[in-house]
């Protein structure tokens, strides 16, 4: 079952450390704010994580300074 992961860009601050966990899900914009690799219908704000990607998006989560990912069912 694939889960999405939520960006508040309003609490980031462009650290980097959810696009080194999940390179193939995130990416980062010039200033280092991550950004949605494939983004469905235009929504750059969550992000599909599948099951081989689910521990990583996990400790993105848990790992984010800024408290800006949240892992929705």
């Amino acid at each position: 079952m694939n889960k999405k992961l939520h960006i508040d860009w309003t609490r980031c601050d462009g650290r980097g450390l959810c696009t080194e966990l999940l390179p193939a899900v995130l990416g980062r914009d010039d200033w280092g704010y991550p950004v949605v690799r494939h983004p469905r219908n235009g929504d750059g704000t969550n992000a599909t994580i599948g099951p081989d990607e689910a521990q990583a998006a996990r400790d993105a989560v848990k790992l984010c300074p800024k408290l800006a990912l949240v892992l929705q069912a």
